[in-house]
């Protein structure tokens, strides 16, 4: 499966530059089966979604789909969105004819108050996609290894690819890099951590894109603090391989 993370720098609060900004860094990109943007890739990390929300069919869902349509891939990343239940941060994962799947943020940022305003959701999702099954997670869920624990399922793994999508601050970038690692590594599978860059009114990002394998060896990295792209292809036959030659998740607790 052949992978486009973006590391871009959302425009504060406006979504319509945020989407044209990842759509001209999107140009002349090869093909690919899955285009990664980060966490409220649209607006960059609101805390306080009250007017800024998108409705759970809005515009950076609607131009989600267009481009998956017209290039004919998955595309993935977080919005800001108002629902019945409340405000959610949502990833939203669309398929190449546009139907989607989607998964609500589970741990909340509350050192930012991120739980003030948005509900949790409960679920854990994987979707698959050219071959490969894949966990969907965002920024905060990173610091829990429980919740994405890869587990044995009919005794296969229950997938084989991480996508955190995140705003992780530049003052904590270490702690970002070591867990996508230790997320490979304990879980035998590939990682893709998605950063942002820049700055918005309350912190720098340092991106740190990067892309991890089973093993935990970093297989691309984006360009610290700059907006770049990784493309890159992940091979299902590497992965089966080093997992049959090391079955460590066949000795992983049940719990």
């Amino acid at each position: 499966m052949r992978i486009t993370l973006l590391q871009t720098s959302p425009e504060w609060g406006n979504p319509a530059q945020s989407r044209e900004d990842a759509r001209r860094m999107l140009m002349g990109t090869q093909k690919t089966d899955l285009v990664v943007l980060p966490e409220m890739f649209s607006t960059g990390f609101v805390t306080n979604p009250v007017g800024v929300a998108e409705s759970e069919d809005g515009d950076s869902l609607r131009w989600m789909q267009e481009y998956a349509r017209n290039r004919d891939c998955a595309v993935a990343g977080s919005v800001s969105v108002q629902t019945k239940e409340g405000y959610r941060n949502r990833f939203y994962f669309v398929y190449p004819d546009g139907h989607y799947i989607y998964y609500d943020k589970h741990h909340l940022f509350t050192f930012a108050g991120e739980h003030e305003r948005y509900t949790a959701g409960e679920e854990r999702v994987v979707v698959e996609h050219a071959g490969f099954r894949i966990l969907l997670q965002v920024c905060y869920d990173l610091r829990f290894p429980v919740f994405a624990r890869n587990k044995m399922v009919d005794g296969k793994p229950d997938y084989d690819l991480i996508l955190y999508v995140a705003s992780w601050p530049q003052q904590r970038i270490d702690a970002w890099d070591a867990l996508l690692k230790a997320r490979a590594i304990e879980n035998v599978s590939f990682v893709a951590g998605v950063n942002r860059a820049g700055k918005d009114p309350g912190n720098l990002y340092s991106g740190h894109t990067s892309l991890y394998g089973p093993r935990g060896e970093l297989l691309s990295i984006c360009k610290e603090g700059r907006i770049d792209i990784i493309e890159y292809e992940i091979k299902h036959a590497v992965l089966d391989q080093f997992r049959e030659s090391f079955p460590a998740l066949r000795d992983a607790d049940n719990q």
